[in-house]
């Protein structure tokens, strides 16, 4: 089983990395293997409707979302860590996420996804659904906790102070973790659910 934990924030080493580092530790006791990428200090320019990705099966901008693409395939669940900037998530970890999902062709039904954010107080609640549309539109199962999934702290190590933030992160990997295995059992009995193929409409027809 795998896991990639996608660290959406500037900085490093700060209260978003130690949210995912709870999770981590989880995730190893478990038996899932866990990858994590630091993104959101890299310049990660939004997408600009090309088409590329359509035609070559990557996005035209060979930067971290060519790389993440490969280890995003392989796993079977990826949770996305942001901090919360005017009720939303970090600018850099959304043109990440957009190239992500939109370059990659990839099925992604199935895979198990979680949307983790830290504020210093309000927006989290809009960050939260903002990360989870990723994951409805394609077809994966939305992990939860027993609460919505934030974590609260401005400077770096009070999100350590937040033990009802950190025990909802750590049930969210302990559910993951669950999730992961039972799909992967659910398959190999059952396969997937069949699939009807998508009508794309707009408004105008």
């Amino acid at each position: 089983m795998k896991v990639l934990l996608i660290n959406g924030s500037p900085r490093a080493n700060g209260n978003t990395a130690y949210a995912l580092e709870q999770m981590a530790q989880v995730f190893a006791a478990e038996g899932v293997e866990v990858q994590t990428l630091h993104i959101g200090n890299q310049a990660i320019r939004g997408c600009i409707a090309c088409g590329s990705c359509a035609k070559t099966g990557k996005c035209v901008f060979d930067d971290a979302v060519n790389q993440a693409a490969p280890l995003f395939q392989e796993a079977d669940g990826i949770v996305v860590g942001t901090p919360v900037y005017y009720a939303s998530a970090n600018a850099t970890a959304i043109a990440f996420l957009d190239r992500l999902f939109y370059s990659t062709s990839f099925d992604k039904r199935m895979k198990v996804g979680a949307g983790v954010v830290i504020a210093r107080r309000g927006g989290c609640s809009a960050t939260f659904d903002e990360l989870n549309k990723y994951f409805t539109i394609s077809g994966m199962v939305v992990a939860s906790s027993h609460y919505w999934n934030s974590v609260h702290g401005r400077l770096p190590g009070e999100a350590a102070q937040d033990p009802e933030g950190i025990a909802t992160v750590r049930n969210l990997a302990k559910n993951m973790s669950f999730l992961m295995k039972s799909i992967r059992l659910g398959r190999e009995q059952y396969g997937l659910p069949a699939y009807e193929p998508r009508v794309s409409t707009n408004f105008v027809r």
